[in-house]
């Protein structure tokens, strides 16, 4: 069983011993019990509000180097062609705190019926899909925040 106490950021050059794939809701805990992806326990004892990055390499207790990658997952990506309508659609997702992945006039969420009839009645066509669902922390979540 590996222990993970220690982040070692996104830029590592020593040999990957394992890795483990994380969805984006296992990616926000501190505390969690895993295993890689060959099998082998992994528990996980990080600080709590900080999520994990996909590509983020972990030290185990005993010395070893573990990579973290994304699962796929089911999501639910909106897109449009229009600049106008795309910033209207982030507004009103941001504005209800919704976890979602902005790329060029696309945006993925978790699949949620309520939310897709919103961005199609503002313009945006939605289609279901699995991917690797890598939110936006925010400005006051994830990395550097200190009050």
């Amino acid at each position: 069983m590996f222990e993970v106490y220690q982040r070692l950021g996104t830029h590592c050059h020593e040999p990957v011993d394992a890795e483990v794939v994380l969805d984006h809701e296992q990616r926000t805990k501190g505390r969690l019990k895993t295993i890689t992806a060959d099998g082998q326990e992994v528990r996980i004892f990080l600080e709590r509000g900080k999520p994990l990055l996909v590509g983020e390499y972990l030290r185990t207790h005993c010395g070893k180097t573990l990579r973290v990658a994304g699962a796929t997952e089911p999501v639910a990506k909106a897109h449009c062609d229009d600049w106008l309508t795309f910033a209207k659609a982030c507004y009103h997702l941001g504005n209800r705190h919704v976890k979602m992945q902005v790329g060029e006039r696309w945006l993925r969420i978790t699949p949620d019926h309520v939310l897709e009839e919103l961005l199609q009645l503002l313009g945006l066509t939605i289609i279901h899909e699995e991917a690797v669902f890598v939110h936006e922390n925010g400005a006051y979540g994830g990395h550097g925040h200190a009050h």
